[in-house]
């Protein structure tokens, strides 16, 4: 057995760095010295090479299933001969429709100034990386997007107004927030990491008071393939600003990966059938009315009988629909009794068993924005969203009441409310979302399998997560508790674990 590391990430201003590094050492003559010659020699054969793109571990990976050379070789080959692993690339992921091939070439971008809004869209691109500037972690300033779309409509004026005043009310919010929140845990404020950690409560809370157009530092890990769909997505998009992003991240790459960064013209299905659904949707009527902030929709009668089926299938020999009758046998104490098996010596940092996503639910939420940024992050979900809508009103953090802040938020939302329907009237509703509030809500669909309940759990359940989605969270698997108690044994959060693990299996305490 042997196992190579083929390539890592490498930060492009260091390659920008070291490819001035062999400029310079391709310009000085050797002289008299046979290695200082060879040393030229060598930075021009790498600078005429133009081989510093991640296509070559694309083209050597999609060769390994028919020739026979060993893959560093192959990659060898393919760094000797650039032009033609661009073109095997093209043939092999365009041609012949092996577009997994283009995974194998990864991006890292650094993206800055986006609107928290359009960074929803872009996170919808689900297999990728994230990391954001934390509007809990980072004081933010007056940094926010003005889209072309309210210039053209004659609000710019407005829109910056009303910006000014969020963002005004946010400093205030803060400057109120943080001395109250320190005075009430004065007792464990001492250390500077505590100190930072309230703090970092008030900001929270604060940017309850800020609007989606306030804009994110983002860094995202990307495979080409799905940089691909990214581009044509954002493309084909109607807000002016994702059409913008999407030219400057075709710009970004195409000069570094031309053969597996190709097709990033969005099809007619991207460019029509959004606009076309919501025609047919917005004759469907309905009262619009709120039903809940969580429902649970649908549950499988026979969810804990599909995760036992499943385990027997996976441990044992029989085939699937035997292993589904034999857990209907076992009865209620039974299933419960192999789902301890299953769960009993599960730490806070081990995955529950893969079987247990044979048990999905769906929910539908009514969410804030804020608590929509962190949802969003759990991945192995499905996650779908209607627009933001200030019909169903705010989510208001109860420190608000405390401070004296309700009322001045309470006329912020006004104003931001009536400047949201004039921009909705002139631009359109795709648009108008961009002065609405953290606090405004939408309404999502979640499905979620039992297995990333217990992640979820973990991690939004926890002492330590923001209020919003924690209290969204305990609502959720609380009535998940009501449909398949067997199934949800440990999920809480990791502050808990280990009490709820006693109390489940106090034989192995």
């Amino acid at each position: 057995m042997e196992v190579r590391l083929a390539g890592q990430n490498i930060d492009r201003d260091l390659l920008l760095e070291i490819r001035a590094a062999l400029r310079l050492a391709a310009r000085i003559p050797g002289g008299l010295s046979p290695e200082g010659d060879a040393a030229r020699a060598e930075a021009e054969r790498l600078l005429a090479a133009d081989n510093w793109t991640p296509e070559t571990l694309s083209a050597a990976y999609a060769r390994i299933s028919r020739d026979p050379r060993p893959v560093h070789e192959l990659r060898a080959a393919a760094r000797r001969e650039v032009d033609a692993a661009r073109r095997s690339n093209s043939k092999i992921i365009f041609g012949l429709g092996h577009a997994s091939v283009a995974e194998h070439a990864v991006f890292n971008l650094d993206i800055l100034g986006i609107s928290r809004l359009c960074v929803e869209e872009i996170e919808k691109m689900r297999l990728c990386s994230y990391t954001e500037k934390s509007q809990r972690y980072i004081l933010l300033d007056e940094d926010f997007v003005v889209p072309e779309e309210a210039r053209a409509a004659g609000i710019e004026a407005d829109f910056r107004k009303l910006l000014r005043e969020q963002n005004e009310f946010y400093r205030n919010a803060y400057e109120t927030l943080r001395p109250w929140i320190l005075g009430r845990h004065a007792a464990g404020a001492g250390s500077q990491s505590e100190t930072r950690r309230l703090e970092g409560l008030a900001k929270e809370d604060a940017r309850y008071g800020l609007s989606m157009a306030t804009t994110v530092q983002l860094g995202e890990t990307i495979n080409a393939r799905n940089l691909e769909a990214l581009i044509a997505r954002s493309a084909a998009h109607p807000l002016a600003e994702l059409k913008s992003f999407a030219r400057l991240l075709r710009q970004a790459v195409q000069d570094v990966a031309p053969s597996v960064v190709k097709h990033t013209e969005p099809s007619e299905h991207l460019r029509r059938t959004p606009e076309a659904l919501r025609e047919v949707a917005a004759g469907t009527g309905g009262d619009g009315t709120a039903g809940g902030d969580v429902v649970l929709l649908d549950c499988p009668e026979d969810a804990e009988a599909r995760v036992v089926g499943a385990i027997l299938h996976t441990y044992g020999a029989r085939d699937a629909r035997a292993c589904r009758r034999r857990a209907q046998e076992l009865g209620p104490e039974g299933r419960l009794g192999l789902i301890r098996t299953a769960l009993e010596r599960l730490s806070p940092h081990d995955s529950v068993l893969r079987e247990f996503e044979h048990a999905s639910l769906c929910f539908e939420l009514v969410v804030s924005a804020a608590c929509f940024a962190q949802l969003k992050r759990h991945r192995m979900a499905t996650l779908t969203a209607q627009e933001y809508d200030p019909a169903l009103g705010v989510t208001m953090p109860p420190s608000f009441e405390s401070t004296g802040l309700a009322e001045p938020f309470e006329k912020l939302r006004a104003s931001t409310e009536s400047l949201h329907d004039r921009l909705r009237a002139a631009a359109g509703p795709r648009v108008a979302p961009y002065v609405l509030l953290n606090a405004h809500r939408r309404r999502v669909l979640w499905r979620v399998s039992a297995r990333e309940l217990y992640h979820v759990a973990r991690l939004r359940c926890d002492a330590h997560a923001q209020w919003d989605i924690r209290r969204m969270c305990d609502a959720a698997i609380s009535l998940a508790r009501e449909r398949i108690p067997s199934l949800l044994l440990l999920a809480c959060g990791k502050d808990r674990f280990e009490e709820v693990r006693r109390s489940v299996f106090p034989e192995s305490a």
